[in-house]
């Protein structure tokens, strides 16, 4: 059995996540928005372990359809930030790509889920 892939990449935006929090709250002074994004950003790779052991199926989409909304939320918060000058473009756009390549995995993956439900 391969490397499970989303597993990797949601822990690595995590990382990414804590590292940009980290940079906000000492180089920026920004203290809210940051925390906002450390909270949802953070919480896509949580949601997806947790969806490993999941009870059902049904249990499984469900807990990645709330990851899915978390990454959805923090590509808000990316977005603010961008707007508000606290992230420049490069910093938006690195980011901003890691997150929308997620968005797509995770809804890939319900996607597959759901069709194996109905089976």
């Amino acid at each position: 059995m391969g490397e499970n892939l989303i597993k990797k990449k949601s822990f690595d935006f995590a990382i990414r996540i804590v590292k940009l929090f980290q940079y906000l709250q000492f180089e920026k002074k920004e203290y809210v928005l940051s925390k906002q994004l450390m909270r949802s950003g953070t919480a896509v790779g949580a949601l997806t372990r947790e969806a490993e052991h999941a009870e059902s199926k049904s249990d499984f989409v469900h807990k990645m359809a709330i990851a899915q909304k978390e990454i959805n939320e923090t590509i808000y918060w990316l977005e603010l930030l961008k707007s508000t000058d606290y992230l420049s473009s490069e910093q938006f756009e690195s980011m901003n790509k890691d997150a929308v390549e997620l968005i797509k995995m995770i809804t890939s993956i319900i996607k597959t889920a759901k069709v194996s439900i109905k089976k």
